[in-house]
Parts: structure tokens; sequence; C-alpha cells
């Protein structure tokens, strides 16, 4: 293993562990020529040192490279360094679609056929330039971080041959096509019958064949019949079961001819899922369709079976039709066993007929029957020395069968212990992958299965967990907290939420997450995502505008961050005409920065509007239109008239009335009940009580008016209780502002 730090070719540094695989190490790395993260995938050593295997690898991987798709991984460069051969890659961010299905269980079904209308143009591309995957499988599609699908391993199905897929032959022959399974040739239609059985397992779940062994599951490919999609799930369309239907007929002329015919009914059952228009070739054969299952054991274990019509020399240089170019060849070691008891029956047999043409057929008399019985034991049974001990048993007895024992869930250690009280001669490998279930160095898969029948000296395959996954965590910066607590349940993860401030995250979007982004989590664990609240509100007090005219309010509302909102006029007793008498936030009060205060504009006292004629040219008393020569009118042509301010017109002032009003109801803070309000003025360094009442309910706003000698500035404070009245908040008693009106004598 590569640790982070290390540098292949002195241009691709290792930053951290992405996985590992049957055949490859996969490294998180960084170009530091182009300077751009990429992923390196390292041979293991046992297939480094197949020089073979890395020729076709290298070559393949090579044509590869020339591939350039959105739903394609890219291959960046191919080499080795002082043995290490490796391939560079595009570095994707995301979950393959084998771990994605086991998450959620089975996907809805416009969301497998997206991703199978992603994958099959990815395969377009490959098939438009003469490459053929050979294994499809969802372990070999990604699904980036944006919902992008993008296939992966062009080159290493194509490399592989059958001395070097023991460990991953089992997870490939699910999705393997019949003439693969049968050593044939393979092409296009291959892929093709591959990609549906991923969409079968996308949208049931579950793979259309299984078994025990490699053997058993590529007999069903070729002679099984998959459970319909719809017989398992009534809610798929009828053209999705019959486009998956189509994809693995058994003979390859029945399926999609190409991938583009593919994409085509998968994007038409979109738009139609309920359309009937998926029409699957009928099989024609001028021999009898009726499969012999001997010849196709034989022909999965020789790789002799070629269809006569799958012959397409212009594909030369792009498949090789070798044997041993196959990814999901039969296990060598089940092969011998297959190959011995074949040749063990068939002597049997021979042996057997042998005695009944012997016996049953030839004339003899009895002496020649004594004879002949005599000779053929002495051919089936060698005689044996009395005089010699016996030999030791040859090397036949090996081969005798054995229950193979379940160690899934053991340690490394007790399984082989396990396994060689059974076996001691069992060649056991180990090989490592990562499990949520299982903790380090405890067995979570193992072949042969627990029960099998396995040979005296067979290989063993023990895989061993490392741990859990560790995978880049979901981005989900940006989205809504809904959105981002469904991404992180896709990725097994749990969602803890905060809130806070932002001024530049619009609120209830994702501003940051905990562990946070490009970390590297496990399934499981808890990450904290912090909502937005949307920019921090700035409280500020409400200035007192009572008095003030509509402009006057405006610009100290402004100098404040307030603004002034509608303007409404209204008669006022106590405010000059034009001077706000009414304000709808109570002063000092703590407010939104930006919060609209509301007033009311004065429009004079009501009987000064209402007392004059406004109807000029008539003799009326107490006429407010200058210019005539009514009654009462001082000053005839101008606008000081002595009816038009309600005094004598004597100009001596006697007094003054001071007013207060109190426009904030102390119940709305105290709560029900009675209470003493009792209003006092300080005018002159001088404090005087000017109403008492003890009430539980009182009118507001709430007049009070007074007698007084000045018009010097004076206030008012309300006492409740006998406790001078605070707004909450306020560090000081509230106070009121007393207007005055002369009277004249």
């Amino acid at each position: 293993m590569l640790k982070p730090g290390m540098t292949i070719s002195d241009r691709y540094e290792i930053v951290d562990t992405v996985g590992s695989g049957g055949m490859a190490d996969v490294y998180k790395a960084r170009d530091k020529r182009l300077n751009r993260n990429v992923a390196i995938k390292v041979l293991k050593p046992e297939y480094s040192r197949d020089k073979s295997f890395v020729n076709k690898f290298r070559g393949e991987a090579q044509s590869a490279a020339g591939l350039s798709h959105p739903n394609i991984v890219n291959v960046y460069d191919v080499g080795d360094d002082d043995g290490l051969y490796y391939i560079v890659m595009e570095l994707v961010e995301g979950i393959t679609l084998k771990r994605f299905i086991e998450r959620k269980g089975k996907l809805d079904v416009k969301e497998a056929v997206g991703i199978a209308i992603q994958i099959a143009q990815g395969m377009e591309a490959a098939h438009d330039n003469h490459i053929i995957h050979r294994d499809i499988k969802p372990q070999n599609i990604i699904i980036s971080r944006d919902g992008k699908v993008k296939v992966t391993d062009f080159g290493i199905a194509k490399a592989t041959n059958s001395n070097t897929i023991t460990s991953n032959a089992m997870g490939s022959v699910h999705y393997l096509s019949p003439e693969q399974a049968r050593g044939g040739y393979s092409d296009e239609k291959s892929d093709i019958y591959s990609l549906g059985v991923t969409i079968y397992e996308m949208l049931s779940g579950m793979v259309p064949f299984a078994g025990d062994n490699t053997v058993s599951v590529a007999l069903l490919h070729i002679q099984g019949e998959a459970a319909r999609l719809r017989d398992l799930d009534q809610s798929i369309p009828l053209s999705v079961d019959k486009i998956v239907q189509k994809c693995m007929q058994k003979r390859p002329e029945r399926r999609y001819h190409s991938a583009s015919e593919l994409i085509a009914d998968l994007k038409r059952a979109l738009s139609n899922p309920d359309g009937d228009f998926v029409q699957i070739p009928a099989y024609s054969a001028s021999d009898s369709p009726t499969i012999n299952i001997s010849d196709d054991l034989g022909r999965i274990k020789n790789g002799a079976y070629k269809d006569n019509n799958q012959t397409d020399p212009e594909r030369d240089t792009a498949v090789l039709a070798d044997d041993e170019e196959e990814l999901d060849s039969v296990d060598t070691k089940v092969e011998k066993v297959l190959t011995i008891g074949t040749i063990a029956a068939i002597v049997v047999l021979a042996l057997a007929i042998i005695f009944i043409v012997v016996w049953f057929i030839i004339p003899r008399d009895k002496s020649e029957d004594k004879d002949n019985k005599s000779k053929v034991e002495a051919s089936v049974t060698p005689a044996v020395p009395t005089d010699k001990p016996t030999p030791e048993p040859t090397e036949a007895v090996s081969e005798e069968l054995y229950k193979f024992p379940s160690v899934i869930g053991y340690t490394k250690d007790q399984a082989i212990e396990v396994i060689k009280a059974k076996d001691k001669k069992a060649d056991i490998k180990i090989q490592e992958d990562f499990s949520d279930v299982f903790e380090k160095d405890y067995v979570i898969n193992q072949y042969p299965q627990g029960g099998n029948d396995a040979v005296m000296g067979t290989t063993v395959i023990l895989t061993v967990s490392s741990g859990k996954e560790a995978f880049l965590i979901p981005y989900v910066y940006g989205l809504t907290e809904a959105e981002a607590k469904s991404k992180l349940a896709d990725y097994n993860l749990v969602a803890k939420v905060d809130y806070a401030y932002s001024d530049s995250v619009p609120k209830g979007d994702v501003i940051e997450s905990n562990p946070p982004k490009d970390s590297y989590v496990y399934s499981g664990d808890e990450v904290k995502i912090i909502i937005s609240k949307g920019p921090e509100a700035v409280k500020v007090k409400v200035p007192d505008l009572k008095g003030l005219t509509a402009e006057a309010a405006k610009q100290m509302l402004a100098s404040q961050g307030l603004e002034l909102g509608t303007v409404d006029y209204q008669s006022s007793e106590y405010y000059p005409k034009g001077q706000i008498s009414f304000q709808d936030q109570t002063v000092n009060l703590e407010v939104d920065k930006g919060t609209a205060i509301n007033v009311i504009v004065s429009t004079g006292p009501a009987d000064a509007q209402t007392g004059g004629d406004n109807n000029p040219g008539n003799n009326d008393p107490g006429d407010n239109d200058p210019g005539n020569n009514d009654p009462g009118d001082s000053d005839p042509g101008n606008n000081n008239q002595g009816g038009n301010n309600g005094g004598t017109g004597s100009g001596i002032i006697s007094y003054y009335i001071g007013t207060v009003i109190i426009d904030i109801n102390p119940f709305d803070y105290v709560g029900d009940g009675e209470a003493e309000i009792i209003i006092e003025v300080e005018q002159d360094n001088e404090g005087f009580e000017i109403y008492s009442e003890t009430t539980s309910v009182v009118e507001f706003p709430l007049k009070a008016t007074y007698e007084s000698e000045t018009d010097s500035d004076a206030h008012a404070i309300m006492y409740v209780d006998g406790i001078p009245f605070k707004i909450p908040g306020e560090s000081e008693p509230h106070t009121w502002k007393v207007t005055f009106k002369a009277v004249e004598e």
C-alpha cells in the first residue's frame, strides 16, 4: 500500500487512500505538473508479476484513454514506476451504484431509467470507438455529487483472463451474458445484456440469478428464466419491464442491436411508461431449441462455444476472441473437480457396458463364466501381494469431497484455524474489503460458501473486513434543510441541525457542515448542518416623533436606520396643524433596523375647521375667506383675521392650558387586574399631580390637562400603583411631553 506523501513517476503525489478492489488499490493523488486532483489505480503485486496480463492491461487502458464522454471516467495516463503499474484517471467524488442500491433497497422507476440512460450513453460512445466494456455492473458505475453517472474500469475487464479473476469472478458473474458464460464471442450486445441485469437490480433490489458458486450462476444465465419485474412489483411500468426483458434475451440477435436503440426506448418509457412499443424479435432456429446441460457445462469449462451468427471481422482490433480474455471464466479448481468427476463417470459407465456385454450376450459355458468372471475381477481389482504391506493412499484420495465450514463472522485467525482443521492442505488467500457491519479483521465473505462441497487442497478466498469505508462527505452547501437531510440520509449519515445568521446565504439554506466539505466520513456518522436565519436583525430604539413635522420625522428616522411609513391626517385638540400627533410604535421600544414607523399628522382642532365659512362672498360672521367685508374680520384683505385663532383679539394672555397625552397603555405590560394610575407633571423644578384614578380599565390614549402660569418646558411621568412606569428594556421611567395653549383675556 502506498502512503500519503509518496510520489509516483516524480509527478503524482499520493494524497489519500480511496479504496481497494480485487485487482488494484485506488488512491487520490495530486498531479503536480497540471496542478489537479486525479485518481490513480495501482495494480496489486500478484498481477504486476504477470507480464502477459500487464501488456494486455496497458494496451486496453491506452485504448480507453482515447474515450472522452461525460458518462465515462476519463483515463489520463498509463505508466509504471519501478514495477508499479498504474492508470491515472479522472477523480470522481461520489458513490458506486452498487452501494447506492444497497442503501436505498431499490430505486424509483424514473431515477433508475435516468441512470440507465446515462450508462447507455457512455456505452454508446465506447462502442462507437470499437471498445467493448465486458464488465458492466453496478460496482463499475459511479454517481458523482452532482448526479452525473460515469462508467469506469474500461480496459481492466478486457485485460483480465481466467487465471486472474478468482477473487472477483463471483461479483461479475451475476451480470455475465450467456455467450460470455459459454466462453464464446462477445460484442456490443453483451454489454447491453449486462446493463439489462443492472437495471433489473436497480428496480428490484436484487440480481435476477443467484447461486452458491460461479458455475451455478453462469448456468442460470444460459438456461434460467428470470422472474419478470412486474411479477415482483406491479408498480413497474410495462414498457420498462419489456425493455429489461429485451436486454436480457438469451440469444444476442433478440436483444437491442445497439446502445442507441436502447436509449431511444428508455427515453420513450419516461414519456409513455404504459406504452406497448417494445418489440422483441421472435426466435427462429433450424434445429431443436432444447439446450443440453452437459454441452453447456463443457462449453463453460473449455470456452469452445461460439455462436455462428456472431462473426464480425471488422472488430478484430477491439475484441479478442481468445478464451483466456473472458472476465468471468469458471474457477480453475472447480474446473478440475468437474473434469475428474466427468472422466470418472465415463470410465464407470464404460466398465458397466463391457460387463453387461460379456455376461449376457457372448455365449459361454459355466467354466468359461468362471474364467471370465475371474478375468473381469482381475481387470477391475489389481492383486495385492500378501507378503508386502498395503501401500499408502495415492494422490486420488486427496480429491475426496468434504462439507466446507462457514466462517463468516469469525476473526481471520479463527477462520484459518477452523478451515485447516478440515483441510490441512487448503490454499487460503486473504483479501480485504470495507464493511459497515463487521469490525476490522472479521471475515465478511468466503469462497467456497459454507455447506458446499469442497475438494481437499482447494483454494479458499476469505474476504476480511478492513473496517468502515471512509468517503467524502456529500456536498450540501446551498441546499435547503430538507434537501440536505435527504441527501445525508442517502449516504447513511445522521443529520443534526443548528442555525446561524448569514448576510450571504438565503434564509433556510445550508451555510456549512461540520465536518466541513472535502472531509472524509464513515457510514452512520453524525453531520451537523448550519442553516441560515438570514441577516442578523439590528435593534434600534424608536424616537419620539410627536410635535415634529413629517419631513423632520423622516430625517430623524433615517438617521437611526428607520423609515417613515404611511402618513395619515386627522384633527387634534392638542397638536397644531402640520405636527405629528400619533405614532404607531412606542417611544424607546427596540425594533429591527429598517422598520417603518406610521404616523398621524394633525390638521388642527376640529372646531376651527368647521366654525369658519368657506363660502366666499357672503356676509356671515367668522368668515375665513379674506378679502370680504364680513363682520369679525379685523384686517380685511389679509390672512390675519381676528376670528381665525379662536382668541378674543385683545392679545393679552391670561394663562396656559398644559395638556399631556399618555399614549401607552400600562395594562399591556402589567396584565389584567386593578391598578392606581397617577400622572405627575414636572415643570420649573416642581412636581405636582394632575391625574389620579384607581381602575382596571382606562381608555387610552389618556388625556390629562392642567392650568399653568407659564408655558415653560414640562414633562409628565405615569405611576402604576406608586411605581414609575418603565417600558421593558428602559433603564429610566418613561416620560411624556406637555404641550401648552395660551388663553387670552
